[in-house]
C-alpha cells in the first residue's frame, strides 16, 4: 500500500520541486552518465526560432568556450544575488568550462546569451 503511494507521488514531487528548470527563460544541461554527449534544452518559447537565424559557425570552439564561460560566471553571479538583479535568473547554470561539450552545444549556449541579453536589454559581460 505505502510503496503504491510513494511511486504515485514521487513524480508529482519531482515535478513540483523548486528552482526546477521547466520556466519560460530556463537553461537545462542534460547528459548521461556513460555517454559524453550532452544537450541544451533551453525552455524560452522564441529562442529556437531565432537561433536558426545566426550564423552557424562564425566562431571557433575556444571562442565559444570562452565566452560561455565568461556569461555563465556572470549569470550564475546575478542568480545568486536577486535583490540586485531581480527574478531574470531564474535558474543556476551548471556549467564546467574544462568539460568538453562539443562545438554545436557551445555554440547555442552562447547564443542563448545573446538571445537573453537582447530580449531583456542587459549585458552578461563584465567587461563591456
Amino acid at each position: 500500500m505505502y510503496l503504491a503511494l510513494m511511486v504515485l507521488l514521487l513524480p508529482a514531487c519531482a515535478l513540483f520541486s523548486p528552482r526546477q528548470a521547466g520556466d519560460e527563460g530556463d537553461v537545462l544541461i542534460q547528459h548521461e552518465s556513460d555517454s559524453t554527449e550532452y544537450d541544451l534544452v533551453v525552455m524560452d518559447q522564441g529562442f529556437d526560432s531565432w537561433f536558426l537565424m545566426q550564423p552557424t559557425h562564425q566562431h571557433s570552439l575556444e571562442y565559444y568556450k570562452n565566452k560561455n564561460a565568461i556569461h555563465v560566471r556572470e549569470w550564475n553571479y546575478r542568480y545568486a544575488h536577486p535583490r540586485r538583479y531581480g527574478d531574470l535568473y531564474s535558474s543556476y547554470i551548471d556549467y564546467d568550462p574544462y568539460k568538453h561539450y562539443g562545438l554545436e552545444f557551445e555554440r547555442k549556449l552562447y547564443y542563448y546569451f545573446r538571445y537573453f541579453e537582447t530580449v531583456n536589454g542587459v549585458r552578461l559581460d563584465p567587461g563591456f
